[in-house]
């Protein structure tokens, strides 16, 4: 199954509320972390929530 590679490269601050508990429920919460995940619509679905903040790459694993 693909993974997707997650980093975030904006800042949450000025985000509304739900903006900030996606990037908290993706592992994320400073500028520069990145993490792992598998590719499934809930995830696709945060990341969509805050693809302004964020920066995606698909890694075959």
């Amino acid at each position: 199954m693909a993974k997707l590679k997650i980093t975030q490269v904006r800042s949450k601050i000025g985000g509304n509320q739900k903006q900030r508990d996606n990037l908290r429920s993706l592992g994320l919460g400073r500028i520069g972390k990145s993490v792992l995940r598998d590719d499934h619509p809930g995830v696709r679905g945060q990341v969509n929530v805050v693809a302004h903040l964020v920066t995606v790459e698909e890694v075959s694993s």
